[in-house]
């Protein structure tokens, strides 16, 4: 979502407010207060884009709408970068090998690690293709290693993560194979009639509706 720049305010409505001996109603102060607000993000986002921050908008927004996207954008801008393995490891969570595990150990392993993640709102979804050791494969070589914010300050951030989510043409053979409905799939090939189309499987596991989920963080 993109919004349209505006005068810049800061300049002109301090003075106002200082000077009129009729100071305007909490509300429409409190908007006064927003706009200021706004724009002054709206220059801290162009200092980090080094000038060269565009904006637009698709309509009328809301202030308080744009203030709270504003606010999610900076911290996001903001925000340390780092591996969920490193965080993981920085939250006393012992990250084993899988070859170093037996099945028992690596499905607690796993269930340990996954809780984790979602404390840390991190959720994994389009996992039931997968077994237990596959899935921990998967994390430890690819699924935690990719660098991402610090979301502990933004609290209304999360981020999503799945096995298939690069969506190259295997993470699409698998979505097909499992995880597209019958209309999704009948919309893939009328859209992409030569792309082969794999037949449907059901899920070898349930694991995906005992994931964490953001509701329950």
């Amino acid at each position: 979502m993109e919004f349209q720049e505006s005068p810049d305010k800061t300049s002109n409505l301090s003075p106002h407010l200082a000077m009129n001996p009729n100071p305007p109603p909490p509300d429409e102060e409190a908007e006064i207060d927003r706009e200021i607000r706004i724009e002054k993000m709206k220059r801290e986002l162009d200092e980090i884009a080094g000038g060269k921050m565009r904006s637009g908008s698709f309509g009328p927004v809301p202030l308080k709408m744009e203030e709270a996207f504003l606010e999610q954008a900076l911290a996001y801008e903001q925000a340390e970068f780092d591996t969920n393995f490193n965080r993981l490891l920085q939250r006393d969570v012992a990250m084993v090998p899988a070859a170093e595990l037996d099945e028992a150990a690596l499905s607690a392993k796993l269930w340990e690690v996954v809780r984790a993640l979602g404390e840390m709102r991190c959720f994994l979804h389009d996992t039931d293709h997968l077994s237990d050791r596959e899935l921990y494969d998967w994390l430890w070589c690819n699924g935690l290693r990719d660098e991402s914010p610090d979301l502990s300050e933004m609290p209304d951030a999360v981020w999503h993560t799945s096995p298939i989510g690069e969506c190259n043409d295997e993470d699409t053979a698998i979505w097909l194979r499992y995880y597209a409905n019958d209309a999704e799939r009948q919309r893939w090939h009328l859209d992409s009639p030569d792309d082969p189309m794999p037949p449907h499987e059901a899920l070898p596991f349930d694991r995906d509706c005992h994931l964490p989920k953001r509701s329950n963080f």
